[in-house]
């Protein structure tokens, strides 16, 4: 528990709310409205759910995240996660997957090409001769059935065999649901032939509300000792480092903006925060990943997982592009910061990283907790 104790000083609020009180809070309200349609006609909805403290907006399109609405240290509400206003937006943008559930297989496989009892499956290149977030046609861009659950959403996908290459029908299911300020993200999946999984939602916080510059401010703690270090193309070498004594630590709060830059060759690679951070306690059990703070609003992000790792990643590739929701200034780089609960990149060909093998006859299951508070609840 001594990553515990160093959220104590700080955060007991929310560290209370995270551990013993999600269940025991009112149910949420959840509605449903249109979006837009597909070009093939296809009807896209969006499901708002708020508990009283926050709001989440989530599509059927790519099951993604689209707004959240959290209060500051004032009680004044703020959308803090970066997208787009219109389905026409997420749909013009097929680089930064905003808010979406990324799969099969989120993060990198190298080359696209990983093997199961001996025979070797190719999911197609999309980053640096790899496979990032499930070939070229991932999750997040395929739209959703789902249907109301009790204080939230719960929506499936049926991906067939050998969709972008990978085997078996798989059948995954994502549940958002919303409690006492926090949201709750529960993912299960079944397979009819041996592959593999590594799902995961890929928002982007902005503490200070999306489209109020960078994040370089904030600050962040990593629960974790290890990291997992990449290659030029960012595949990992399959090493476990320790983080200490690099720009990669830490395990107490740090300002983001402060080494990023750093003469670091890690840092260089990446140019600034995206690794896969080896989180401590057992690999299935829930745990504190990380905790992200914005000095300016008060608000605090605390984020639980059951997975081993998380992608730390600061927004490196934004280059101003795109215009933040109803013009709020535009998306500029390191205006947003992801924190991806997961199993480790490229683990498929990494014998020393856990297994994101799927079987027949099994079901995956994964929940992630991502919870606000504020400064001035931490005084409490």
């Amino acid at each position: 528990m001594r990553f515990v104790h160093l959220f104590r000083k700080t955060n007991l609020a929310c560290l209370s709310l995270i551990l013993g009180t999600l269940a025991m809070t009112a149910r949420a309200d959840v509605t449903k409205e249109p979006f837009g349609k597909m070009p093939d006609g296809t009807p896209v909805d969006m499901y708002i759910l708020n508990d009283g403290k926050i709001e989440a907006r989530i599509l059927t399109y790519g099951a993604r995240l689209a707004a959240l609405n959290a209060p500051d240290r004032d009680g004044k509400l703020a959308d803090v996660v970066l997208g787009h206003s219109s389905l026409q937006g997420y749909l013009e943008d097929q680089s930064t997957h905003f808010g979406g559930i990324v799969g099969r297989y989120g993060n990198r496989l190298a080359k696209g090409t990983f093997s199961i009892d001996g025979k070797t499956y190719h999911v197609p290149l999309t980053n640096n001769g790899n496979a990032l977030h499930g070939g070229t046609v991932g999750f997040d861009q395929k739209v959703w059935e789902a249907k109301m659950i009790p204080s939230g959403v719960e929506l499936t996908l049926v991906s067939p065999d050998g969709d972008m290459g990978f085997p078996g029908k798989l059948t995954a299911h994502v549940r958002y649901t919303v409690h006492g300020g926090a949201l709750q993200i529960d993912y299960t999946a079944t397979t009819d032939k041996t592959t593999v999984l590594n799902l995961t939602n890929h928002a982007y916080f902005n503490l200070a509300g999306e489209g109020n510059g960078t994040i370089l401010d904030h600050t962040i703690r990593l629960n974790a000792d290890r990291y997992t270090p990449v290659d030029s193309g960012l595949i990992p070498t399959g090493d476990l480092p320790s983080v200490t004594g690099t720009p990669l630590d830490f395990r107490q709060a740090g300002v983001i903006g402060t080494h990023i830059d750093d003469n670091n060759e890690q840092l260089k690679i990446a140019g600034g925060y995206d690794f896969n951070w080896v989180l401590n306690g057992a690999e299935k059990s829930t745990k504190i990943a990380a905790q992200a703070e914005d000095p300016k609003s008060g608000r605090i992000l605390t984020v639980t997982t059951t997975e081993p790792g998380v992608q730390f990643y600061t927004g490196n590739f934004l280059t101003g592009v795109y215009h933040a929701k109803d013009n709020n200034g535009t998306y500029v780089k390191r205006s947003g910061f992801c924190l991806e609960t997961q199993h480790f990149p490229d683990s498929p060909n990494q014998p020393k990283f856990p297994s994101t093998l799927l079987k027949p006859g099994q079901t995956m299951h994964s929940t992630t907790t991502f919870a606000f508070s504020t400064d001035k609840d931490a005084k409490k």
